[in-house]
């Protein structure tokens, strides 16, 4: 077992400090995150399977814009900003739907092919001079991994494999490790949305620690006993935290799961990781499920948790009760997201103008908030309080 850097074996003094209050709550920071974190990076969008056939489509709100991901008719993945070339309407109003062959802005009827170029519009024969690629919508970047969409705003993304997958390899020790849960082949069996009303920061910090899983997380550490010490798996690159003797499965009673994801290592049966891919995912393995979720931060105190619950499409397709499988981590994060709505509140007290501390065993936190500060341009001087 690798200590990460942050680790309290390797930090001092005890104490480290965190981010002030008001990069929990100023407009202008959230608006700079937007700018130069979430449409600057890759932005875990959609899962694949949800647009399972030419011309389904979903938008999500990426940063301060609205992409549309779609198939087109060769079943190939396009995103685009959800713009209409003409005067700027939204194209696609519904957060996700079916078109036959085209999409057509619901305010003019400019209409576009699933490849983004422009088709027909009304009096468009009588304008010959447009170019009808030029005035098609704006590409978005995409990626295909883990069986989920990534997209990135940015003229120059960032290396994928440098940002994303080397975020789970630095985690997990190499990226052979998560590519054995074979995440693209399984099979969604559950999908709930959370609306959070907290800052994004809060989540993702919340996330990355295990100091407070004694607390408020009573099934979880009943599984994971080692949680009920405080230390978080991410804290130590490769680990896996074991199961209870007793839990015969990751379910919210240690009753038994289902089988083991046939591709797993024989050292990664009975062991949950968690892993965190900056700006906006976090991964969880067990031995016969993954749990991803997504956020979507909407503003500087709400943001919405999409989690997906993913199982071997024969568990699926069987109909089998997966109930006690998933209430054990819904349960984590109801617990988790209150616990983060109770804290919002405080950012912007003066008790918290210089922020708080973080512990030993959070100390890896800090890591994150060093990445947050050198991507992000600090607070003018009126946006603190």
């Amino acid at each position: 077992m690798t200590v990460a850097p942050e680790s309290p074996a390797a930090t001092t003094p005890s104490l480290l400090a965190t981010l002030p209050g008001h990069w929990y709550t100023a407009p202008g920071v959230f608006r700079r995150e937007q700018e130069h974190l979430f449409e600057a990076m890759w932005f875990c969008a959609v899962r694949g399977a949800d647009l399972d056939r030419p011309g389904a489509f979903r938008t999500v709100q990426i940063g301060r814009e609205n992409v549309l991901i779609t198939r087109n008719r060769r079943g190939e993945l396009r995103a685009f900003l959800n713009i209409c070339r003409h005067r700027g309407a939204r194209l696609c109003t519904e957060e996700s739907g079916m078109v036959r062959r085209s999409l057509q802005c619901p305010y003019h009827a400019w209409t576009y092919d699933l490849d983004g170029r422009l088709t027909a519009a009304p009096n468009l024969q009588k304008m010959p001079d447009i170019d009808r690629v030029e005035r098609g919508l704006v590409p978005v970047r995409l990626r295909e991994w883990l069986g989920y969409v990534w997209v990135c705003l940015a003229e120059e993304p960032p290396s994928f494999e440098e940002t994303v997958i080397g975020a789970v390899a630095d985690r997990l020790g190499d990226a052979a490790s998560v590519e054995r849960y074979d995440v693209a082949g399984l099979a969604l069996g559950r999908r709930t949305s959370y609306d959070v009303r907290a800052n994004w920061k809060l989540i993702v910090e919340n996330f990355m620690e295990c100091y407070h899983c004694a607390t408020i997380h009573p099934e979880l550490t009943d599984v994971l006993p080692e949680f009920a010490d405080g230390l978080a798996a991410q804290y130590f690159v490769g680990h896996g935290a074991e199961f209870a003797e007793e839990a015969q499965g990751f379910t919210v009673d240690g009753s038994e799961g289902f089988g083991r994801i046939a591709g797993i290592a024989e050292e990664q049966d009975r062991r949950y990781y968690a892993i965190t891919v900056r700006p906006q995912v976090f991964l969880n393995l067990v031995p016969d499920h993954v749990i991803m979720h997504r956020m979507f931060p909407l503003a500087p105190d709400r943001t919405l948790v999409e989690c997906d619950w993913l199982y071997a499409p024969e568990v699926v397709a069987s109909e089998q009760d997966l109930s006690k499988s998933v209430e054990l981590f819904h349960r984590v994060n109801a617990q988790d997201f209150d616990a983060c709505e109770r804290t919002q509140p405080a950012m912007d007290s003066r008790a918290y103008r210089d922020g708080g501390v973080l512990v030993p065993s959070e100390h890896h936190i800090g890591a994150f908030h060093r990445w947050v500060t050198d991507h992000v341009p600090a607070p003018d001087a009126e946006e603190r309080p």
